[in-house]
């Protein structure tokens, strides 16, 4: 079954869902939805006919209900919260905040392809337990028999790294090597971002223009970190090769 998710009217209210996948976007249960609205949480879904449409809103402010009730706060305090954040003007800004700081980072085209055509791709070199590995690092889902890259991407750097000869397990291997250096990465800036930006009291006290502030100072900086890891990454690269060719030059004298 394909996605239920439409652009709509992108002019307006952007992206629009149906109740499955606004739900299974923001990590929740489809049965909370109704609970969320009859505790005034969320706002009701637009109707059409019979079906239900949610909003990118609906989609942020679910986020940010299972983000507070993750960190300890009951659904009454949630309640509050939110209110106090709507008498105060401050909620629209906390929810373009929270658009702002979880949009964009990953922009990517999936691809899918059946098990036949991936063996087609990387040859006898890959195997089902290779497969196993990659679903179980986040680099392919598996359904039946269709596998899912959610990056082209990646895609196409381990072809061309399996095209060179590189077993794909030691390509695997180096993946999980990047992740767990790209997860550090993330833990520092984020807790940069955390202690200096946001400072110590969190969002909970923080008024209308200070939200507006934090907001754009996460659209500002969000490509800081990327770029500092690029060139940081192009540095090390040029010095590593520098010294490789150094040394196979002593080697063939």
């Amino acid at each position: 079954m394909g996605s239920q998710v439409e652009d709509g009217n992108r002019s307006g209210s952007g992206a629009r869902y149906r109740r499955e996948d606004v739900a299974r976007a923001a990590g929740v249960k489809v049965r909370n939805l109704r609970y969320y609205q009859e505790r005034g949480l969320l706002p009701p879904p637009r109707r059409e006919g019979r079906i239900a449409w949610y909003s990118d809103d609906h989609l942020t402010r679910l986020r940010l209900i299972n983000d507070l009730l993750g960190r300890g706060y009951t659904v009454n305090g949630i309640g509050e919260l939110l209110q106090a954040w709507e008498e105060g003007g401050g909620l629209s800004q906390l929810l373009g905040l929270e658009r702002e700081m979880t949009r964009d980072w990953v922009q990517d085209e999936p691809v899918t392809l059946t098990r036949s055509e991936l063996r087609e791709l990387f040859g006898p070199t890959a195997t089902a337990a290779d497969t196993r590995r990659a679903a179980e690092l986040g680099y392919v889902t598996v359904e039946g028999d269709l596998v899912t890259y959610p990056s082209r991407r990646l895609l196409e750097a381990t072809l061309a790294l399996v095209r060179q000869g590189v077993p794909l397990a030691e390509i695997l291997d180096a993946g999980e090597f990047v992740q767990t250096q790209a997860a550090a990465l993330a833990d520092r800036f984020v807790g940069l971002f955390r202690r200096h930006v946001i400072g110590p009291d969190g969002l909970e006290r923080l008024s209308a223009a200070q939200l507006q502030h934090i907001t754009a100072a996460v659209r500002a900086l969000r490509p800081v970190a990327g770029e500092v890891v690029t060139t940081e990454f192009a540095r090390a690269m040029a010095r590593r090769v520098d010294a490789e060719v150094a040394e196979l030059l002593r080697t063939d004298q």
